[in-house]
């Protein structure tokens, strides 16, 4: 069964159609990578699936759950807002660190706010929260950043912000990890080491949907590659398959372009 079923989902502003019958599937475990020109609606579809905007039409279905059905108002109740986006860790192109807080703090702080509100945290307070520390100390550990858990954002390069991004996603156990053109930040250098993470967490088996516009790494590293244009689904299918050989002429033409950089 899919974990993640996307059906027509639309989206409008006013009269301006930033997504239009956008339907997709995704099998536990697989990568997607969705390809397309900035404002082809590839961050927008990323902002309706994590609930940051209403989609105006469609469903959403994760592990066969309707989060989300425009057709039901029971779904789309503000109040389950926060429930339906723990399906979906989110990395956003800018780092979004608070900077008061260290690399460990930033990476266990929704967690420890979360467990505060379970009726046994008074009871069970100091064990949760330990268990919660080792588990951010370790995910730190598998991004490379032991030796950084006490530093704040500004004194971690862009890559290690990044980096502990992505711990603070992973450590609330998202069904589905999503990255939003996390190397768009980066300087050239930085780039490789957070790629190097995602590509990390494909052979692990992560479940992930990756906007970007690094095609030799989508190519790789994804299962399956989308290519919209114009809020709309253009061409889908094997991630080599359409890199190397895409069929639509504005498949063609989008690749071109990076072929000639």
């Amino acid at each position: 069964m899919p974990i993640l079923e996307v059906h027509n989902l639309e989206k409008h502003f006013g009269a301006t159609t930033v997504l239009e019958n956008i339907s997709f599937d995704l099998e536990p475990g697989q990568a997607l990578a969705i390809i397309g020109s900035s404002g082809s609606g590839k961050t927008t579809l990323l902002r309706c699936l994590n609930f940051l905007e209403t989609p105006s039409g469609g469903r959403i279905v994760v592990q066969g759950k309707t989060l989300f059905d425009a057709a039901d108002p029971s779904t789309q109740r503000e109040s389950e807002v926060r429930k339906k986006r723990l399906h979906f860790g989110m990395v956003f192109q800018s780092f979004n660190l608070f900077p008061q807080y260290t690399a460990l703090e930033n990476v266990t702080l929704a967690k420890k706010l979360m467990c505060q509100e379970l009726p046994e945290f008074k009871q069970n307070k100091k064990e949760m929260l330990a268990q919660i520390q080792a588990e951010g100390e370790e995910l730190l550990g598998k991004m490379g950043l032991s030796n950084r858990a006490g530093h704040y954002p500004h004194q971690l390069s862009g890559g290690q912000q990044q980096r502990v991004a992505i711990a603070r996603a992973l450590a609330m156990h998202p069904d589905i990890l999503c990255f939003d053109e996390p190397t768009s930040a980066l300087d050239p250098e930085l780039t490789g080491e957070v790629l190097k993470v995602i590509r990390g967490l494909a052979e692990q088996k992560t479940t992930m949907i990756i906007v970007t516009h690094e095609m030799a790494f989508a190519r790789d590293v994804a299962d399956k590659v989308i290519f919209m244009d114009g809020g709309v689904i253009v061409e889908r299918g094997p991630a080599r398959e359409v890199i190397e050989n895409p069929r639509q002429e504005r498949t063609k033409q989008f690749l071109s372009r990076y072929a000639e950089n």
